[in-house]
């Protein structure tokens, strides 16, 4: 019994790592237009595996609005993008 109960920990362990690390895979993407004031940035995307989307472009919302100061125009960035309040948010930005 003690066996079994340390590989279903083990499996949890392994289970909780991977989809961990899925959540941060970034993505590779060109900031097209950047509007402070609505907080929003609209950024020409590769494809958002996490997200089921092919590669387009999009406007998003930033989880913190001191993302939007580190972008502008024409930047080459890598994000993490996610579903936040039902809104496309940018959550993790390189």
């Amino acid at each position: 019994m003690r066996k079994l109960t340390t590989l279903m920990i083990a499996a949890m362990i392994a289970v909780t790592g991977s989809a961990a690390a899925f959540a941060t895979e970034y993505t590779k993407g060109t900031v097209k237009k950047v509007d402070m004031k609505a907080g929003k940035v609209t950024i020409i995307h590769e494809e958002l595996t996490n997200l089921d989307m092919p590669a387009m472009t999009m406007v998003f919302r930033t989880a913190d609005p001191a993302m939007l100061e580190k972008m502008k125009e024409g930047d080459a960035i890598e994000f993490v993008a996610d579903r936040v309040k039902g809104k496309l948010t940018v959550v993790e930005l390189k």
